[in-house]
């Protein structure tokens, strides 16, 4: 099977039961950030301060492939079975964050980006995941989308921002605190 099929070659793409959209169709928008999402989850699990955490982060990933093929879907188009989430798939991510907050000091001001490399992909994949919540919102108001999608994605940056936290403290860098001039 050769990898390139020349059936985009003219701007369209097909979802998951066959019909072909635009690619800057908000559905292959949702889609593709989910994807871009994932890549960055991988970069955050290659970095060695997430050695431990590499098995929940690669669950992650399974997750954002089973929410990347939710969306790929064509709502009662497809008779094609498709992955699914769960609500356990949240409560994992939910024990994963009370865990993390509870290692690290309370929180009393925002937190500016940075500090380490290694915290600083982390918080690029904390806004890709909010853009991809964001068009899946979008996404749900004229079409059809599963609450777990949303849920899911939105409970995954709250994740990602404690690992950003508990990485911070980890690598023994400065948590930097926004300081707004009054």
């Amino acid at each position: 099977m050769k990898l390139y099929t020349k059936t985009g070659d003219k701007g369209t793409t097909s979802l998951i039961g066959g019909t072909r959209v635009a690619k800057s169709h908000l559905r292959i928008e949702a889609y593709g950030t989910v994807d871009e999402l994932n890549a960055y989850i991988g970069l955050v699990r290659d970095q060695e301060v997430n050695k431990s955490r590499s098995p929940i982060l690669k669950e992650i990933q399974d997750r954002l492939f089973t929410i990347g093929s939710l969306l790929a879907t064509d709502p009662g188009k497809s008779k094609m079975k498709t992955p699914d989430l769960h609500e356990a798939d949240i409560h994992l991510l939910e024990t994963e964050i009370d865990s993390m907050t509870a290692a690290v000091p309370p929180l009393r001001a925002f937190v500016l980006p940075g500090g380490h490399p290694s915290v600083s992909f982390g918080h690029v994949a904390r806004c890709v995941c909010r853009r991809a919540e964001r068009l899946a919102i979008g996404l749900q108001e004229e079409s059809e989308v599963e609450d777990l999608v949303i849920i899911y994605l939105n409970r995954l940056s709250d994740y990602l921002f404690a690992l950003c936290r508990i990485m911070t403290q980890e690598l023994g860098a400065e948590e930097v605190t926004w300081k707004p001039r009054i």
